[in-house]
């Protein structure tokens, strides 16, 4: 049987999401929990895609084949059981043999959070700490340039080689917490993302909300193709892969 399960974790001592040799991965500690509930025998997990050290998931998707036969609900209890109290299985679905959790996905949303104000020594893990204000139009109105099918090979790792760099980012936004005007939220809603692909974009947005470079930038940025004409790739505690859609 296939299953689709939605997990949330806190990526903060973690070393990505795939699996790596003599390092603590969330695809690790998945398959372990369920090697156990799967007799002992091995159980090989597949994700919607990688998040990197440190990044966080909201709603990451996995999907698996187990032997034996287990209610969902059984299954989801089972497994929160074996986890680390830093993963959690949200929802637990069957699906047919042919579902694919990455090469059926639709769409991904990733959000970035920022802290403009104070160091917070509590929130470090999880909302990125530039503690300076920010030009949030400038950066409203770059992230409008970013929308589209585009070329990204500006925002992606520089030796990363791929048949093709086009992507579509189907909305940027900015959004303030009224509740604490000193933090914003940049979300990336995309058919898919390259590696590094929003913290390079963060980290250029950044550069623009400084001053350092006009939001009309990124259009240059793109039509270069040229990964050092983007800036610095942003700190990873304040990402999170917040949702994907098949």
């Amino acid at each position: 049987m296939r299953y689709l399960i939605t997990i949330c974790y806190d990526g903060s001592k973690y070393n990505g999401f795939q699996k790596q040799p003599r390092v603590k991965t969330i695809q690790t500690e998945l398959e372990k929990a369920l090697k156990v509930i799967n007799n002992d025998s091995k159980v090989n997990v597949v994700g919607s895609g990688r998040t990197d050290s440190k990044v966080h998931a909201l709603n990451q998707k996995v999907h698996f084949d187990l032997e034996i036969s287990i209610e969902k609900e059984k299954l989801k209890s089972a497994l929160n059981s074996l986890l680390p109290d830093d993963i959690f299985v949200k929802t637990v679905d069957e699906k047919s043999d042919d579902f694919h959790a990455r090469f059926n996905v639709k769409a991904k949303e990733y959000v970035y959070k920022i802290n403009m104000g104070s160091f917070n020594p509590i929130e470090k893990d999880y909302v990125y700490q530039y503690n300076k204000k920010l030009d949030i139009v400038a950066i409203e109105r770059a992230l409008k340039y970013l929308e589209g099918e585009h070329d990204f090979k500006s925002f992606t790792k520089a030796d990363d080689d791929k048949e093709t760099y086009v992507r579509k980012i189907i909305q940027a936004n900015l959004f303030r917490d009224y509740k604490n005007v000193n933090q914003i939220t940049l979300s990336f809603l995309g058919t898919g993302f390259l590696r590094y692909m929003v913290r390079n974009m963060v980290g250029t947005l950044i550069e623009i909300g400084e001053g350092k470079r006009k939001s009309e930038d990124i259009i240059e940025i793109l039509e270069s193709k040229d990964r050092r004409k983007a800036g610095k790739t942003a700190s990873p505690e304040g990402l999170y892969l917040k949702d994907v859609f098949y």
